[in-house]
C-alpha cells in the first residue's frame, strides 16, 4: 500500500512516512499508548480510505500507524474517533494503565518474582477480558525461572495486551465480581450478601454501572481487608477522577 498525492500521483510519501516513524522508535518505546488519526493516510488506525479504481474502500491503515503498530505490536493505541465510545474508551486507557507498571517492573529489571507478582496483581482484569487466556498465562508464569524469564517476558506481554484489547463484557465482568466477592464469604451476613449479589445482577442486566458493585465491594473489602485484592488493580484500575467505570 503507498500513500500519492490525489492530484499528483508522482508525489509519493510512503518511504517518508514509513521513515519518519522509524526514525522515532527511540521515542515510541517510551510511550504506554498512542492516540491516533482518524481515518488519516498517514496516522489512521482503520477505516482509511484506499483506492484502487476511482471507488475507495474504507479498510486501509495510515502508513505512520501502519509501521508504528508493526514496530511496537504491543503497544495500546486507538483512534481518536472511537473514544467517543465510553467501553473503548475504558478499555484504551486501562491498556495503558497496564504497560506503565510494566515498563516500570522492566525498567526495576525483571524477576521473576517480579513477574509474579504483577500477574497477580492483573489477574482479575484479564479473566473480565478474556478467561482462557487467563488460564493460560498462569502456568506460563509458574513455570518461569531466572533461565527462562528473557523468553517468557514477551510472550506474557503479547498475550496480556491481545486479551486486554477485547472488550469485557457485563456477563464476564459479574463472573469476575461474584469470584471477588467469595473472598468474603466468611465475613458477610446474609442481608450484606444479598445487597451484594443484587448489585452485581443488577450491573449485569444495564441497570447500574460497573462503578456501583466495585463501590460496594471496595466498602465492604475495607471492613475485612485482603491482601490479595487490596493489590488487586480490578478494584482500582486507575484514579477515580477518570470516572471511566460510571458509563460501562
Amino acid at each position: 500500500m503507498r500513500c500519492v498525492s490525489t492530484v499528483d500521483e508522482s508525489l509519493d510519501y510512503t518511504r517518508a512516512l514509513t521513515d519518519c516513524a522509524d526514525a522515532q522508535c527511540d521515542w515510541h518505546v517510551q510511550l504506554c499508548g498512542y492516540i491516533l488519526k482518524k481515518a488519516s493516510p498517514s496516522c489512521g488506525m482503520e477505516r482509511v480510505k484506499v483506492y484502487e479504481t476511482h471507488m475507495a474502500r474504507r479498510d486501509g491503515t495510515g502508513i505512520y500507524a501502519a509501521t508504528l503498530m508493526r514496530n511496537f505490536p504491543d503497544l495500546p493505541v486507538e483512534d481518536e474517533g472511537r473514544l467517543g465510545d465510553p467501553v473503548l474508551r475504558e478499555n484504551f486507557i486501562q491498556r495503558v494503565y497496564v504497560m506503565a507498571p510494566w515498563k516500570a517492573l522492566l525498567a526495576e529489571g525483571l524477576t521473576v518474582a517480579g513477574l509474579v507478582s504483577f500477574h497477580a496483581r492483573h489477574k482479575l482484569i484479564l479473566m473480565s477480558h478474556c478467561p482462557q487466556t487467563y488460564r493460560e498465562l498462569g502456568p506460563l508464569v509458574a513455570g518461569t525461572t531466572r533461565a527462562n524469564i528473557a523468553e517468557v517476558a514477551p510472550v506474557y506481554l503479547r498475550s496480556l495486551m491481545a486479551a486486554l484489547k477485547r472488550r469485557a463484557t457485563r456477563g464476564r465482568h459479574a463472573n469476575v465480581l461474584q469470584h471477588v466477592l467469595g473472598y468474603l464469604k466468611k465475613h458477610l451476613g446474609p442481608d450484606d450478601k444479598a445487597e451484594m449479589s443484587e448489585a452485581i445482577a443488577a450491573y449485569k442486566q444495564a441497570q447500574v454501572p460497573l462503578i456501583v458493585p466495585i463501590t460496594l465491594l471496595n466498602h465492604f473489602f475495607r471492613k475485612h481487608p485482603n491482601d490479595y485484592i487490596r493489590d488487586s488493580w480490578y478494584m482500582r484500575p486507575y484514579p477515580a477522577e477518570l470516572s471511566l467505570q460510571n458509563d460501562i
